[in-house]
């Protein structure tokens, strides 16, 4: 496969996004409808944008110094842009949150009064979109997919700003994403998806992705039902890498900092030249309790304490784990 074509502005971006070493140690606190639901779960009224805010505020202000970069939302993360370390870069999402729950489609939507170069305006050094795709949808849904998909890559080009593209694999047919059904099929939802979403005219620079299995049904991490052997996992992430030519990187799917950390050590282990993380919950969502119950205070004590602990020992994963995007343009 032929190596990523970049602009010299992009790349200045991309290291601005990543470690020294070409690693993307990101922190992701992009949440929005999973961050209300957080904050639902400790208190009985609706959580409101001052909360949202400040809670991103503190993460950033406590977490961005160990970590490349940050991804925040335009809509409650703008305050948290000025909290952010000055050796971190940042990214902006430019997709609305959710989708439409009385569809299977999951068609993607931008944000009303965003665009790429108002996300360059705000001083982010990426663009970052969700699209969900199901690869056995009908050629008419996912043609109007790739449309809008090609719309945002073009943007991105012309304001000379690198775009991730986070993908979220699913099936129209299986709605419980955790179920045994569903992990059977995974892994060729999210390879096919990686291919599909390769090719150059989409102009995407970094894919954000998950990992190839659910890890809850591979043989030594699985508590119950096993549907993938160690064997079989391990060529699923050999056939995640071969099918892309663009830097990738896993996003944590809100599982525990734990589970991520080993599942990113047995990607090495079987072949994955991932890039780097995205990661958000697995790190900051033991914060959410302490500040609704306790207040700023008893955030910041957990984010210096358990937070801190979580990014740290992540970094110590990606250090061992983790490729250079630089060997890929």
């Amino acid at each position: 496969m032929s190596k990523l074509q970049l602009s010299p502005n992009k790349v200045a971006c991309l290291q601005k996004l990543s470690d020294e070493n070409g690693i993307i140690s990101a922190l992701a606190f992009d949440q929005r409808g999973a961050l209300k639901r957080l904050m639902a779960q400790y208190q009985t009224e609706e959580p409101t944008v001052a909360q949202m805010e400040e809670l991103k505020v503190l993460v950033a202000d406590e977490l961005t110094k160990y970590a490349s970069s940050m991804l925040l939302d335009p809509e409650y993360g703008l305050p948290a842009t000025k909290a952010l370390d000055p050796n971190a870069g940042l990214l902006l999402a430019y997709e609305k949150t959710g989708y439409d729950t009385t569809s299977t489609k999951r068609l993607p939507d931008c944000l009303d009064v965003w665009s790429a170069k108002r996300i360059k305006e705000q001083g982010a050094d990426a663009v970052k979109f969700l699209l969900y795709y199901d690869v056995d949808s009908s050629d008419e849904l996912n043609q109007q997919k790739q449309a809008y998909i090609e719309r945002v890559g073009s943007e991105c080009v012309a304001e000379d700003i690198p775009f991730f593209l986070e993908i979220l694999a699913y099936d129209e047919e299986i709605s419980d994403a955790g179920s045994v059904e569903y992990a059977k099929v995974k892994p060729r939802k999210v390879i096919e998806a990686m291919k599909v979403f390769s090719d150059p005219r989409f102009n995407i620079d970094v894919l954000k992705v998950e990992v190839p299995v659910n890890v809850k049904y591979v043989e030594g991490f699985a508590d119950g039902e096993v549907v993938y052997s160690k064997a079989e996992a391990a060529d699923f992430f050999k056939a995640q890498e071969e099918a892309t030519n663009l830097p990738y990187i896993y996003l944590s799917a809100g599982v525990s900092a734990k589970l991520f950390q080993e599942t990113l050590q047995f990607a090495h282990d079987s072949g994955a030249k991932f890039n780097g993380v995205l990661c958000g919950r697995a790190t900051w969502a033991g914060s959410v309790e302490p500040y609704i119950k306790e207040g700023e205070k008893a955030a910041r004590e957990w984010l210096r304490t358990t937070g801190f602990e979580n990014i740290d020992e992540l970094n110590k994963v990606l250090v061992k784990t983790a490729s250079p995007w630089t060997d890929k343009v």
